[in-house]
């Protein structure tokens, strides 16, 4: 019987050793990589309890896991991995200022609850929308804002365990185990230990044994990484919240030079102190998702200093603010000081400086990529400037490059050198520059782990930089605690060598697999491109990934489908392995939403390689009928107009034989399509007078949506473009191939591609969509699938959404706008693929032009219906699960005399079938304010 069947029986959860499972847990957000033997999600403690206690006998090693993000192969092992984050994830009770939580809840998590008293936890790291308490207590986690509250270890008060016997104590009074660590901790000298207080590595003995009430076994467990228990329960304190934040950002010229100007921010007493060189920098600049803050920056600096400060009231930051400010000025830091006092320029900077690990490996190059291996070492703040000067001498002396962002306020610089561990020698290079590392680290008073542990990356070098009496002694303690070494063997103590078991020179080369779209290098190199920073994780803001945030299974966010796919790209046969009906479950839920092209720090496009993978196994296992229905959807809509209203009444019958939830309204075909409409009315006087040059063409991309199902929209947008001054011309012949690429049907969405930008190309006039689905394949899809085609690249600048034109016209006063919606609220819920590819700047930009009208736009995530998704009837009950995450509870806790505002049709479905209300397209609002002539 394998390991699952004789484990699954004795717990309320579940056990799984199945080889995809096994692969998606083998790595972290580390270098490494390391098979599981199965992995478990536990319920309860006593789950846990029972997992330990046959584990134990069967002489299995356990290894705790929260989200995976550990930099430094802490959550990666040979071992019965045990998975809190799906089910042992609730904040059990918040009493004063004391919280009490499972190991699985994700530190926002925590802080949107406590947020209700007034209070957060303190320690912040760049991780906070997917990083557990759990994991944090595993590595003694910190964050930009220790230098004022310090690190995990501060604030937890108490932990319930389950220890390697699968015992339970009370860490508090059990004499035994108090006794037999204080035997082992009052015969050694702890004056070696490492005196800088920033400290994560080793078993923290100090903190363990300073305790005037004796021996404090929490303390020794924060940092232990599940070497020492199993975490099941943990109270941990709370602060208080601040009233009031601003930023200052300081401007420089060299990274040195940022540095310099620490010593003047910690003066004013700075919540924190963050750097960002010049690489990561830019690389924002590069994102859709990051553009608010280039628009803020003055100039081109080499590096900027972020410094918060918290206080009671805004005057009481902003003043602190200037006085900084002045001082920098004075002292000849810098030359210039941005200073964000606003909410929304805040929220600009602080995204980008919490993104610094994302952003830097999004330039990765096949297998060079920015490695975490000497990346959290911290100096006491007065040594970081001699320090970094030699940390940087010795990357050129080994010709390496790296981006340098963190924490200056602790002495704490995340330095990712950029090494090629498949090239020949890289690995040795690499091992030479963390122990020079590690001895400049000592040798500055400082530390070789600061807040992301030791794991696989420095646990090898421990003996050295503790000693060998105090190295000695944290072997006891692990022997007090896990006499067997079943407890994630292999970290802290008794480590394997730091070169060991490293992820990318174990992977064996890719056999070519002939794809139908282009992608950079390969499908595989475009799915290798996860590194599992575990973005995709998270699950109370953006879009991504909208079906982990409904079911938080691993294999359902973008990183899961990522490595699930480098397991089947990598096999031995490729093309078979596309074939394999589990990888085909774990893309299944996938709703192409785009949001991880955007979102994900590295730009996995997940939606691209689900269409290919479909392409894939549909070779192998044929094209379902429903799938070519739905690829074909401009002809089924064509056809369903020109036969309304008997279509609509036929197509009930249907649902069955296809697959449609009975839940699930179908849309209404409309008999009085867009066309009809446009071919009969007589041509408006902007039409004639463009024969005389006095107007300007544009070409309206008059999608299947549109024009079939809803033509008032394409009514509303034609007249508004016409009173702008544009003659419309119907783009009307064919289908973009939008819904033939999500079916996976790319030969014919390739056809289509192909006769859409012959079409297109006739002309330079704009090309204005309303369906952002339909318009943006123009700018994103077509590349992919007609790859060299020099007229894509044409066709794609002249690509943009009816907003931007309307909002063009509206500024240079070519439309006129009344007070029809003055006093009226607005929310907006935009598109997920407008969102991934262009952003939602340019609709909320129209809905802000109407006169006295109140926009807000909702951070509802995906609606879950996702085209035809949220037809079907295996998908049904997690669309509306998706929907009711965010997009409905936003929409419920509205007026009833709110208008909502959604520019997808699918969007506009979701909320009428699941909010009960009806959404209108941004350009009916506009057009309901219209000044006509």
């Amino acid at each position: 019987m394998s390991l699952a069947g004789k484990l699954s029986p004795l717990i309320g959860g579940d056990v799984r050793d199945d080889p995809y499972t096994r692969h998606l847990y083998s790595s972290d957000a580390s270098m490494y990589a390391i098979v599981p033997l199965a992995v478990a999600f536990p319920r309860d403690a006593g789950d846990v309890q029972a997992l330990v206690a046959a584990c134990g006998e069967l002489e299995v090693p356990v290894l705790p896991r929260g989200a995976g993000t550990s930099l430094a192969g802490q959550t990666v092992g040979a071992a019965m991995i045990v998975d809190f984050s799906r089910h042992m994830n609730r904040i059990l009770e918040i009493d004063g200022r004391v919280a009490r939580v499972q190991p699985g809840v994700v530190q926002d998590q925590l802080n949107r609850a406590a947020r209700k008293h007034g209070l957060m936890f303190g320690p912040d790291t760049s991780t906070s929308n997917r990083a557990t308490i759990g994991g944090m207590i595993g590595n003694n986690s910190a964050g930009s804002h220790s230098v004022r509250y310090g690190s995990t270890i501060d604030h937890v008060e108490s932990l319930s365990v389950v220890l390697a016997d699968a015992t339970m104590p009370d860490l508090a009074t059990d004499a035994r185990l108090k006794a037999a660590v204080a035997k082992v901790l009052g015969g050694v000298d702890l004056t070696g230990f490492p005196r800088f207080w920033r400290h994560s590595g080793g078993y923290r003995l100090d903190r363990a044994a300073s305790e005037a009430a004796g021996v404090d076994l929490t303390k020794l467990i924060v940092g232990s990484e599940g070497t020492l228990a199993m975490v099941t329960e943990a109270t941990v304190a709370l602060v208080d919240r601040p009233q009031a934040k601003a930023i200052a950002v300081g401007h420089f010229t060299s990274t040195p030079a940022a540095i310099a100007a620490t010593a003047d921010a910690l003066a004013f007493d700075a919540a924190s102190v963050e750097l960002i060189d010049k690489a990561i920098l830019d690389l924002s600049r590069q994102r859709v998702d990051y553009a608010g803050l280039g628009g803020i920056l003055e100039g081109d600096p080499e590096a900027l200093l972020f410094v918060e400060f918290f206080g009671d009231t805004p005057a009481e930051v902003a003043d602190r603010v200037d006085k900084l400010a002045a001082t920098w000025k004075a002292d000849g830091h810098g030359y210039h000081t941005l200073k964000a006092t606003a909410e929304r320029d805040q929220a600009a900077v602080l995204k980008v400086r919490k993104a610094g690990l994302g952003l830097l490996m999004a330039s990765s190059v096949g297998s060079r990529r920015p490695l975490a291996f000497v990346e959290d070492t911290a100096v006491p703040p007065e040594r970081l400037l001699p320090y970094v000067e030699e940390f940087a001498r010795i990357l050129d002396g080994h010709g390496l490059q790296a981006g340098f962002y963190g924490h200056c306020s602790v002495g704490c610089l995340h330095i990712r050198p950029f090494v090629d561990l498949r090239a020949p020698g890289e690995i040795g290079r690499m091992r030479a520059v963390a122990e020079e590392i590690a001895e400049l680290a000592a040798r500055h008073g400082g530390v070789n782990s600061s807040e992301h542990g030791d794991g696989l990356a420095r646990s090898e070098f421990n003996r050295r930089l503790f000693g060998e009496e105090i190295y000695e002694t944290m072997r006891q303690v692990k022997r007090i605690f896990d006499p067997r070494g079943l407890l994630n063997p292999g970290k802290i103590v008794d480590a394997p060598p730091m070169t060991d078991h490293l992820r990318d020179p174990a992977a064996p080369e890719p056999r070519p697999l002939p794809t139908t779209l282009a992608f950079a290098g390969s499908m595989h190199a475009a799915a290798d491109r996860c590194m599992n920073v575990g973005v995709c994780r998270k699950d109370d803001s953006g879009v991504m990934c909208p079906s982990y945030m409904a079911t938080r299974e691993e294999e359902h966010s973008t990183r899961g489908r990522a490595n699930a796919l480098v397991k089947a790209l990598s096999s031995a046969d490729p093309r078979q392995a596309m074939g394999d009906d589990r990888l085909h479950g774990i893309l299944d839920l996938c709703l192409e939403c785009k949001a991880c092209q955007s979102e994900c720090p590295l730009g996995v496009d997940m939606a691209a390689l689900k269409s290919e993978f479909l392409h894939q196994y549909q070779q192998q296992h044929g094209v379902p009928l429903r799938a070519r229905l739905f690829g074909a959807i401009r002809t089924l809509n064509r056809l369903g107009s020109a036969t309304a209203p008997l279509s609509n009444w036929l197509a009930g019958p249907l649902r069955g034989p296809l697959g449609l939830s009975r839940r699930r309204p179908l849309p209404r075909f409309r008999r009085d399509s867009l066309l009809r409409w446009h071919g009969r009315r007589p041509a408006p006087p902007s039409a004639s007078a463009s024969a005389s040059g006095g107007t300007k063409e544009v070409i309206l991309l008059a999608d299947s949506f549109t024009t079939y199902t809803e033509p008032d929209i394409g009514r509303a947008a034609v007249e508004l473009l016409e009173l702008a001054g544009y003659r419309v011309r119907l783009a009307a012949e064919g289908c973009c191939g939008r819904s033939s690429i999500s079916k996976g049907l790319l030969d014919r969405a390739r056809s289509m591609a192909e006769a859409m930008v012959g079409r297109l190309s006739g002309s330079d006039a704009p090309i204005v969509g309303l369906e952002p689905s339909c318009l943006l394949t123009l700018k994103d899809e077509y590349r992919a699938l007609l790859p060299g085609d020099p007229r894509v690249s044409a066709v794609a600048a002249r690509a943009r959404l009816v907003p931007e034109l309307l909002v063009e016209a509206i500024d240079d006063g070519s439309l006129a706008l009344g007070d029809a919606l003055r006093g009226r609220k607005i929310l907006l819920h935009g598109h997920c693929h407008e969102k991934a590819v262009v952003g939602t700047d340019a609709t909320r930009a129209l809905l802000s032009r109407i006169p006295g009208a109140e926009v807000e736009e909702i951070d509802a995530g995906c609606c879950g219906m996702a085209g035809s998704f949220g037809f079907e009837s295996e998908h049904y009950d997690l669309s509306m699960r998706i929907g009711g995450l965010r997009l409905f509870p936003a929409i419920a806790s509205s007026s009833p005399d709110t208008l909502l505002a959604a520019t997808g049709v699918s969007c506009r479905q979701q909320i009428a079938h699941g909010a009960g209300r009806t959404a209108r397209h941004p350009v009916e609002l506009l057009h309901q304010v219209i000044d006509q002539p």
